[in-house]
Parts: structure tokens; C-alpha cells; sequence
């Protein structure tokens, strides 16, 4: 009896959600504490640019298991890849919260060498998550997978609401000489103890895979071996695939004999068409769209951009847990989804090649029109892909691993495709703290309205 609580459904959807937590939560905690680090090391603002190619290259371990997957399809074990992954990410995030701030003299000029490699060893983490464990997912129903992406989205929240809690970016418009500057105030505790923050997630990702698999492993000792998977889902008649038993994951075993032929055709139009879907959200919310956020949010002031990040990450979970009730399935209904998703994405793309002026910038109907764009963009792309994720599920183990596949190729097209225009041809005009230069079309030594 009082091991009936841990085998519970409630158990399993609280474990998968921090399994989860742990996929993108490295790279989303480096991005959010960017404003701390960029003021200790050499690289300065350089370090933006840098991140991004690091990520970039983070790719090369999708790329490494597509082509084991490929090469010899069926032998790749998952579990132990997954287990793998997540401890070079614990080593990763601790090594980091103590060399974080080190620099080592190269060709004569300082450069932040662990910060740089350590980096890079979280993001090939965080690409290669994406490849292992969305087809991990197939050994449980469709439901567990909407609980998979809210545990994403808290890989995206928890670090942005730390990282408000530790005064990320605050600071004060002071008077000096009849100028107005910026002074930026000390944040309430150091860049050490946020990435130690990091590793603790990391922890806490990693033992509820192992708390999972121990239940995978009990599950299958305790099954009655008279009655088959597929007997069991037939009486059911539930939301069940006929590998599972009961809600149970299966062993990884059963998973290799159910990818043996003869299987269904998966390159279908609609399949195509769900990942095509998949790649151009997760081009604009991964890629496109971040690269932009504070060109679109700053010149309202910095309120307008707080709150926009932390919304937008409250409306991910949100968004997702709607999913685990309402599934969109029509394929038109989720064409007009996108497209109404790709209205306000539309909106704020203008909004930051209009920076540093953009329009109704000194009005309250202006900062709430874009805290409520940045809400409903992110609310209706993540939702729509939970739905493509769920509909991709019920496709089979193969096209689990290209929606990763999708979901990591369509951030990394937006990532390079806004990178040069940001940081080379620099299109966007980052709005000036403290300084107003829109007015009659003049700088003026006051700060914006509401700043």
C-alpha cells in the first residue's frame, strides 16, 4: 500500500515534467545571466555572438546520433545515452560555477577559455537532448509527451524567474552635470551561486530519469506475463499505444522489436507537412524571435521587457497544459494556428527593426500591446507543438527522432539566419538606457516614459 502512491499516473507526470526541466535548462540559464558575465569577462558583448556559435556547433551531436540511428538502426540505447548526457551536463554545470570567471592568455590578448569550452559541452548536452530523449518518449502514452514539453517550458522559466530575483539588468536613471546615465545597480547575489542554481536543476533532472527507469525496471518484474501489451490496450480502449501497459513504459527491448519491419510508411504529406510545421515555429520561438526580444521590448522601457520574458515563459507551461485536455488534430486547424501565431511574430519583428522608436512607444496601450503579442505568440507555438508532438507520437518510434530532428534544424536555421543581420550587419538598433532619442527627433537627457 504505500508503495501505490509512487507507481501512481501523478508521480510519473511530476517525474517526466523535471526529466524534462533538464533538456534546454543549461543554455536557457547561460542566455538569462549573459548581463552578469558579459561585465567579469574579456569578450564583453562579444560574448553574445560567441554563445550563439557555440550552440551552433552544439549540433554536432544530433548530427552524431541521426547517423547512429541510421547506420545501425535499433542499437542505440537510449536510456544509457540519456544517462550519459545528463551526467556531463551535472560535471559540466559544476566545473562552471567554479571556473566561471577564469581567464587564460591566449596569443597574448585574455580570453575566458572555460567559460567558452564549458559552454560548449552544455549546449552539445542540451541539441543532443533533443534527439534522445523525445524518442524516449515512445515508451509511454500520448499523454506523458504534453507533460514532456510543460517540463520543457520550466526549462525556460525557472532560470528567468531566478534570474529576476537576482536583479538581472536593474538600474537607475541618475542626474550628473544635467545628464542623464544609467548607473546599474549590484545584483543580489553573484553569477557563482546562479549557475550553482543550475546544477542543482541538472541534479534534480537527472534523478527523476533514474526514479523513472527504477519504476520502467518494477513495472516490468511486476507485469503478468499471461496477457500481452497489445491485449491489454485492445480492452482498454483508451488513449494507448500497444506497447504499453496500462500507462507503464516498456523495456527496451520491446521498443527494438516493434521497430523491426514490416512498420507503417511514415514519409506521409500530412507527417511532412507536421514537421515542416514543427521546424518554422521553433525557427521563430528558438532562433528569430529571441534575437530580437530586447529590440522590441527596450525602447518602451525595461518593465515592458521583464515582463515580456516572464509571461512568455509562464504562457510555454500554460500553453502545453491545455494541450493534456484539447488536441488540435485537423491540419488545417493547426495551418491557421501558425499562421495566426505568425501574425504577432510579424508584429514583433516590426517593432524591433522600428527600435529605438517604435510605434505608441510613450503610451500604456503600446507596452501592454507588446507584452500581450509576446503571450500570445509563445502561448500558440507552444501549444502547436505539443499537438505535433502528440499526433507524431501516435506515428511510431522513428518519428519521434525527427521531430527532434525538426524541432533542433528549424532553431538553428533561425539562429544563423539572424546572427549576421544581428551582430554583423547589425539591422537592429538597440534603444540607449536612460536616454530618450525620439523625441522631435532630438536626443533628450531624460529617460523614456515609465522607465
Amino acid at each position: 500500500m504505500s508503495g501505490s502512491w509512487w507507481s501512481g499516473a501523478a508521480v510519473t507526470h511530476g517525474l517526466m515534467a523535471m526529466f524534462a526541466m533538464g533538456s534546454w535548462v543549461s543554455v536557457n540559464s547561460l542566455w538569462v545571466e549573459l548581463p552578469v558575465v558579459v561585465r567579469e569577462l574579456p569578450e564583453g558583448w562579444n560574448l553574445p555572438a560567441y554563445l550563439s556559435v557555440l550552440i551552433a556547433f552544439g549540433n554536432l551531436g544530433p548530427i552524431a546520433v541521426t547517423v547512429a540511428h541510421h547506420c545501425a538502426p535499433g542499437r542505440l540505447n537510449e536510456r544509457l545515452a540519456i544517462h550519459c548526457i545528463q551526467a556531463l551536463a551535472v560535471v559540466a554545470s559544476a566545473f562552471l560555477a567554479i571556473f566561471w570567471s577564469h581567464r587564460v592568455t591566449i596569443a597574448g590578448v585574455e580570453r575566458s577559455l572555460p567559460f567558452l569550452l564549458l559552454s560548449f559541452v552544455l549546449a552539445l548536452v542540451c541539441c543532443t537532448s533533443t534527439v534522445t530523449f523525445l524518442p524516449f518518449m515512445f515508451r509511454y502514452p500520448p499523454e506523458y509527451i504534453r507533460t514532456f514539453f510543460i517540463g520543457q517550458g520550466f526549462s525556460a522559466l525557472f532560470p528567468c524567474v531566478v534570474a529576476l530575483g537576482q536583479g538581472v539588468s536593474k538600474l537607475e536613471c541618475k542626474t550628473e552635470n544635467n545628464t542623464v546615465k544609467p548607473e546599474y545597480l549590484e545584483e543580489s547575489f553573484p553569477a557563482q551561486n546562479f549557475f550553482w542554481f543550475l546544477f542543482v536543476m541538472l541534479i534534480i533532472s537527472a534523478l527523476s530519469f533514474t526514479a523513472l527507469t527504477g519504476r520502467q525496471a518494477k513495472s516490468q518484474q511486476e507485469r503478468p506475463p499471461k496477457e500481452s501489451d497489445g491485449t491489454e490496450a485492445a480492452k482498454n480502449g483508451e488513449e494507448t499505444h500497444r506497447l504499453y501497459d496500462g500507462g507503464a513504459p516498456v523495456s527496451e527491448e520491446q521498443v527494438r522489436v516493434e521497430e523491426e519491419p514490416p512498420a507503417p510508411r511514415f514519409w506521409t504529406g500530412r507527417n511532412v507537412y507536421l514537421l515542416a510545421l514543427l521546424a518554422v515555429s521553433n525557427a521563430l520561438t528558438n532562433g528569430v524571435l529571441p534575437s530580437v526580444q530586447s529590440f522590441s521590448c527596450l525602447p518602451y522601457n525595461n518593465m515592458t521587457f521583464h515582463l515580456s520574458v516572464v509571461l512568455g515563459n509562464i504562457a510555454n507551461p500554460l500553453a502545453c497544459f491545455l494541450a493534456m485536455f484539447v488536441v488540435l488534430r485537423s491540419s488545417v486547424g493547426l495551418g491557421f494556428l501558425s499562421l495566426a501565431a505568425g501574425v504577432f511574430a510579424a508584429y514583433l519583428l516590426a517593432l524591433a527593426a522600428l527600435s529605438p522608436c517604435p510605434p505608441l512607444q510613450a503610451s500604456l496601450a503600446g507596452k501592454a500591446l507588446v507584452v500581450i503579442s509576446w503571450i500570445i505568440f509563445t502561448g500558440l507555438f507552444s501549444y502547436l507543438k505539443v499537438v505535433i508532438g502528440t499526433l507524431l507520437h501516435e506515428a511510431g518510434h522513428a518519428a519521434l527522432l525527427w521531430c527532434g530532428i525538426s524541432i533542433q534544424a528549424g532553431s538553428l536555421i533561425g539562429a544563423l539566419t539572424m546572427f549576421p543581420l544581428v551582430n554583423v550587419y547589425q539591422v537592429f538598433t538597440r534603444a540607449q538606457d536612460c536616454v530618450d532619442v525620439c523625441s522631435n527627433g532630438t536626443s533628450s537627457p531624460f529617460p523614456p516614459p515609465g522607465s
